[in-house]
């Protein structure tokens, strides 16, 4: 089905790329945190929001980073006067990343205020010593206080974000925190295992042997979330998310689940603002410059700071899609995967659906082909077999 050349688009993410300092796994462009330029970096977010606004009417907003809340208030005070300004206030769904070591009561109210509505804290762990091993700057209390102010400002959609698989991470030491994260009653949970990316502090470690990959743990540790998760109340819809509210909102997703991510995972366009955003705008994909102070200068001179444009022929746009969608526990309905990609997934990706189902990875139905329990855990490799 061909993109509406006219109609604005309808979700929007922002890259905020400071963080008080960088965490020992992050592959993503991120910088230690500097006055000037933060103020810098404000001021050419509010010409490219400007520059962008007539084409944008979100009904998700995601600021990710980085981390978002470092931010102060006047930052966001000018932040929040230019999306007034764009007319992009009062979305459905508005989410901040936030640190717990970063999140004050003014700027939560403030953020309420002004319509953000969902708030997803990266707490990765709550041991002590694994936070430390990870290079976090918060520690264990920090997260119950801020947990604490975000209610007390009126969250009522809060997601936390949990790593496994951590060098010297015990499987009870991951129990013990997912009990503690059912405790502590979120309505959204993200957990991720730890990946060795090249440029990081944990894959210099791992290549000079201080640390390796136990993959049958990793395995048990899933296991172990997937259990846990669903004690808890939440959902699993996604392969690293759950979310509580079983009652089913769009394409079988339950309530709370984050409609953002449901945007990227169905194949919708998205407009990516920030240094290093990437965006998908009427088949077109974009990628922003992955240098702050570049972005910076492209902005002052009033233009985007575009480092490339590309164009993926319907083809492998399809496999793009069917790779993301299959990393959703509804999968894909052939009826929805050919109304949005204008090709049959039981056609065109025959014969590798075929071979998930013989591995056991894929499960396919008169009306849909989705991954089974075992395949979700092996969705990355599933999704590569989709690509074209």
């Amino acid at each position: 089905m061909a993109p509406d050349e006219t109609k604005p688009i309808a979700s929007l993410y922002v890259h905020v790329p400071f963080c008080a300092q960088k965490c020992h796994y992050c592959a993503f462009y991120s910088e230690a945190s500097s006055g000037e330029l933060i103020n810098r970096y404000v001021s050419a977010l509010t010409r490219e929001i400007a520059l962008v606004a007539n084409d944008v009417r979100p009904k998700t907003v995601f600021f990710g980073g980085g981390t978002p809340s470092i931010l102060n208030m006047r930052h966001w005070g000018a932040i929040l006067s230019a999306f007034n300004s764009a007319g992009w206030l009062g979305t459905d769904e508005w989410s901040v990343e936030c640190n717990p070591a970063t999140v004050s009561p003014d700027k939560a109210r403030l953020w309420r205020d002004h319509g953000v509505n969902r708030v997803s804290m990266g707490v990765q762990s709550l041991d002590e010593g694994l936070l430390d091993r990870l290079g976090r700057v918060h520690d264990r209390s920090m997260v119950f206080k801020s947990f604490d102010v975000l209610r007390a400002a009126g969250f009522d959609n809060i997601n936390i974000d949990l790593m496994f698989a951590i060098p010297g991470q015990t499987l009870e030491i991951w129990r013990e925190t997912l009990r503690e994260a059912r405790q502590l009653g979120s309505e959204h949970l993200s957990s991720y295992e730890v990946i060795y990316e090249e440029d990081t502090v944990l894959y210099d470690q791992m290549k000079a042997g201080q640390c390796d990959v136990d993959e049958d743990l990793a395995c048990a540790m899933y296991d172990t979330l997937v259990e846990e998760t669903a004690a808890g109340g939440w959902v699993q819809y996604e392969v690293a998310n759950f979310a509580k509210d079983p009652s089913q909102g769009e394409e079988e997703f339950p309530g709370r689940a984050c409609k953002h991510n449901v945007n990227y995972w169905r194949g919708g366009s998205f407009h990516g603002l920030g240094p290093s955003a990437t965006g998908y705008v009427r088949g077109e994909r974009t990628k922003n410059w992955s240098n702050t102070q570049l972005y910076c200068e492209q902005l002052e001179k009033g233009v985007r700071a575009v480092e490339s444009r590309e164009t993926l022929s319907p083809l492998s746009r399809a496999g793009e899609i069917a790779a993301f969608g299959l990393r959703t526990r509804p999968g894909w309905p052939f009826a929805a995967f050919q109304e949005i990609t204008g090709f049959d997934l039981r056609e065109g990706w025959k014969r590798e659906v075929a071979d998930l189902v013989e591995r056991g990875w894929g499960r396919a139905t008169p009306d849909r082909f989705q991954l089974t329990d075992a395949g979700l855990r092996f969705a990355d490799s599933a999704a590569e077999m989709m690509l074209r």
